[in-house]
């Protein structure tokens, strides 16, 4: 059980509880328990999801790798980390929540539906039981570690809230195009229309990485429901790229379940979310990939969604599809920047909902590492300047959140701790996804522009 005394430091721990394994499909090899656990702690996530619990084969690891605390998680067995790694097993996590997505794929309104939902369950009892009807209703599930699933969305919490009411069910990553409750072309326009009597039961939603919670804030039904972000992470350095900070009393399932339904009276809340520069996300923008067409909300709806190169229909983006079903404007919320208390960041909030948790923008720290180094994010250079920072400084995120930059240029120089500098401060640049290809973030955009720009000016005086 977990000790006394890490209870007592329990206020803010960083949970990412959507991700896949190995079994899911384009996910790496290397995403098994104790991997995940290794990056996990140098990453300083307090909570990891256990993901594709739905996949019997997983379902066989996560048992021999874990064991239930009794408080709805589970930690790692002592275990010899795998990979020759000398990270230790340590009591202070992290720890993993059972959770699991399912492709729902199914016809609704004369149209066809492709939601992803995510399925947290209490116990691994619990999840045995609903991998035992889901299968008894005709679902495939060795076929993926996310399978796709006939069944409706609200078969689904039927199945469910019958086998465990403290069951959550969370719909992912809420606006992809392709695979969501509001995507422009799969979705509904609404949680009651997706989720029929059962919509009361939705406690949050998930942005994905193409939103930001300020995006939501202008759904008018998700004024009752909490806004969480998590990475959806497919390898062990995205894990975190987006991730939730919960205020908890005591750790457990029970003070997650109770934080996501935001009784003011709680003791258990959501503190703040950490999130990925929307802009970043591969569906911000309406565009065609293969046409090298992108549009903003605006020219969408000035010039359509038709494909001006082939005339096909564009992938309508995310932005464009908050605008559709926004309630109200972004300038209606009053969007501010305060000091976040704990961190070096500025939160944003919005002073329309006083009482709704704020969020930082962050750029993942290979990221920045790779740019201040003039490398790529996977290359050798960045990934062991990525070990001796966090080595020597501990976890990814205490780095970027709150550790003083003196200290991070004596272990890494200047020139990292500027462009981490420059990140806290959101003096950025994101040149907006669209249509399946990541944004690109520029973190030394400004200054390089300003220099060519200086510079043709300079050889035309003496042209």
């Amino acid at each position: 059980m977990v000790s006394e005394i890490f209870l007592k430091k329990i206020m803010n721990i960083i949970a990412d509880l959507q991700l896949h394994s190995k079994y899911a499909r384009a996910v790496s090899q290397e995403m098994v328990i104790p991997k995940m656990w290794e990056w996990g702690k140098r990453k300083g996530i307090g909570i990891l999801a256990t993901g594709d619990w739905t996949h019997p084969l997983w379902m066989r690891e996560i048992k021999t790798y874990c064991e239930e605390m009794g408080n709805g998680l589970l930690k790692l067995k002592n275990h010899p980390p795998v990979g020759g790694s000398n990270i230790k097993n340590e009591e202070d996590g992290p720890y993993f929540l059972l959770e699991s997505e399912v492709s729902c794929i199914y016809s609704q309104g004369g149209k066809a539906r492709r939601i992803h939902t995510l399925i947290w369950a209490p116990t691994v009892e619990s999840a045995e039981k609903i991998n035992k009807e889901l299968t008894r209703q005709g679902a495939n599930l060795m076929s993926d570690g996310r399978p796709i699933i006939g069944l409706t969305s609200i078969e689904v919490c039927d199945i469910v809230f019958s086998i465990d009411p403290k069951c959550l069910i969370i719909p992912a990553h809420i606006w992809t195009p392709w695979f969501s409750l509001y995507g422009s072309e799969s979705g509904f326009d609404s949680i009651s229309e997706a989720y029929g009597r059962f919509a009361k039961d939705i406690y949050a939603v998930e942005t994905g990485l193409s939103s930001d919670p300020a995006m939501n804030w202008r759904i008018k039904e998700l004024d009752t429901r909490a806004i969480v972000s998590f990475s959806d992470a497919h390898s062990g350095p995205k894990l975190g790229r987006e991730a939730t900070v919960f205020d908890l009393h005591t750790l457990s399932f029970d003070s997650i379940r109770e934080a996501l339904k935001q009784n003011s009276e709680a003791e258990n809340r959501i503190a703040y979310t950490i999130e990925f520069y929307p802009e970043e996300g591969k569906y911000h923008y309406t565009g065609h990939r293969n046409c090298d067409v992108k549009q903003t909300p605006s020219q969408t709806r000035e010039k359509g969604t038709l494909c001006p190169v082939c005339g096909r229909k564009l992938t309508v983006g995310v932005m464009h599809r908050v605008e559709e079903l926004a309630g109200r404007t972004e300038e209606e919320l009053k969007i501010i920047k305060r000091e976040l208390g704990g961190t070096k960041m500025e939160g944003i909030y919005s002073e329309t909902f006083p009482n709704r948790p704020s969020y930082v923008m962050m750029v993942p720290l290979q990221e920045i590492l790779s740019e201040a180094i003039g490398t790529v994010p996977t290359s050798v250079t960045t990934q062991n300047e990525y070990k001796k920072l966090t080595d020597h400084l501990g976890g990814e995120f205490h780095i970027l959140l709150q550790k003083d930059l003196a200290d991070i240029a004596k272990v890494s120089g200047e020139r990292v701790a500027q462009s981490i500098e420059k990140v806290r401060k959101g003096n950025i640049v994101v040149d907006p996804g669209y249509d399946g290809v990541f944004g690109i973030v520029k973190i030394w955009g400004n200054e390089k522009e300003k220099e060519e720009k200086d510079e043709k000016e300079q050889l035309s005086l003496f042209g």
